[in-house]
C-alpha cells in the first residue's frame, strides 16, 4: 500500500549519530514529505528531553488504513 501520510519519528543516537533507536513517533500527520521535512526542526526542539547524546528527527511514511482495517483495529483495542 502506498504512503498515505508522513509522521516524524524522534530517534536517540549514540555519539556520532550511529546506533539510533526510535524514542517517539509524533501524532501529527503530514500530507507530503516536504511538509513533514519542514516541521522536523521544530519537532526536534519540542522533543529534546530524551537521555541520548544525539537526537534526530526523521520523516517516516505511514499508511492509510481502509475502513475495514480501522474497524478491526478499534475492535482489537476494545478487547484489550
Amino acid at each position: 500500500m502506498a504512503a498515505g501520510y508522513f509522521v516524524i519519528a524522534i530517534l536517540g543516537c549514540a555519539d556520532g549519530g550511529s546506533a539510533c533507536t526510535p524514542v517517539a513517533t509524533l501524532q501529527t500527520h503530514y500530507a507530503t514529505r516536504a511538509q513533514c521535512a519542514a516541521a522536523e526542526g521544530a519537532a526536534l526542539m519540542d522533543n529534546s528531553n530524551f537521555d541520548f547524546p544525539t537526537l534526530v528527527a526523521r520523516c517516516r511514511a505511514g499508511e492509510t488504513q481502509s475502513a475495514q482495517e480501522q474497524k478491526a483495529s478499534a475492535e482489537k483495542r476494545r478487547r484489550g
